[in-house]
């Protein structure tokens, strides 16, 4: 594997019982990071904790607290936290199945990649895989992980099965407040037409590799330029700034919506395009 697991342990479905490891499906690499640094000595900034009246303190004077009332907290150690015992710290029971497409987009939180965690569990896993596949189900439990039992959902994902973390109901924000203000009215008939044809235009099977991070991108290039500039402070006033559509009071919508219809044709995807080239 080309990471270390997350987390190990037992995927079960009522009496069967699988052991499973998950790993990161995501890159906390993909993008720069920065540190901040003391510019005049080019050294990276570090952070003490402190306490207001003391000072710095000690790693081993450290413990967790929770508050209970404004400025008082119950203390807890380490040994007392890891003494909860929970089940779902090693098992992961799939307790509920619901249509693949019943839940809200809203409450996706990570994706983690789930494998069988040796050959002896790989018949089971197998089994559970494809069942959820015919089924067009997904698997709900609740997982203990890094601090927190958090509801999840799996499902199949090519020879594997995919495991996301889902928002409990009361960490999400209501709609309502945000949605309030716009008035509750239709679309004019014509202008609904003309939009729906343009969004048909430009339909096609999602791609993810035809996206890029341009800002990433342009953090990357400038962080090159800076190296083959020895550090010496970039000028932007050269740069290229997109372009944006001039600023009017009067938009005529329809007219709007038909240019882009009749406008240049959608380029092809990567596949369409390699397609062409093969025939």
């Amino acid at each position: 594997m080309p990471t270390r697991p997350i987390w190990k342990g037992q995927l079960r479905l009522s009496l069967v019982s699988i052991a499973v490891e998950l790993y990161t499906a995501t890159k906390a690499n993909a993008k720069p990071s920065f540190r901040q640094i003391h510019e005049p000595s080019g050294k990276p900034i570090h952070y003490e904790k402190v306490v207001d009246g003391i000072g710095p303190v000690d790693k081993d004077e450290i413990m967790k607290g929770f508050e209970y009332e404004k400025g008082d907290y119950v203390l807890l150690t380490d040994e007392e936290i890891d003494a909860v015992k929970l089940e779902t710290r090693k098992t992961l029971e799939l307790t509920q199945f619901v249509g693949s497409n019943e839940i809200d987009p809203l409450y996706f939180d990570k994706p983690y990649y789930m494998v069988p965690a040796d050959e002896l569990a790989e018949d089971a896993f197998v089994v559970i895989r494809d069942a959820l596949r015919k089924s067009e189900r997904i698997g709900l439990g609740q997982l203990a992980l890094r601090g927190k039992e958090y509801l999840v959902a799996v499902k199949p994902a090519g020879k594997g099965l995919l495991l996301e973390t889902l928002h409990y109901q009361d960490e999400l924000r209501k709609a309502d407040p945000y949605f309030s203000d716009i008035p509750a009215k239709k679309a004019d008939a014509d202008l609904l037409d003309v939009a729906t044809a343009l969004i048909e235009k430009k339909t096609d099977k999602f791609d993810a590799g035809v996206f890029k991070d341009h800002y990433q991108a342009a953090l990357r290039e400038l962080i090159a330029r800076k190296l083959k500039s020895k550090g010496r402070k970039i000028s932007t006033e050269d740069e290229p700034r997109e372009s944006r559509p001039a600023k009017s009071n009067v938009v005529d919508l329809m007219d709007a919506l038909k240019s882009s219809l009749e406008g240049g044709k959608k380029k092809p995807s990567a596949s369409k395009a390699a397609r062409k080239k093969a025939s």
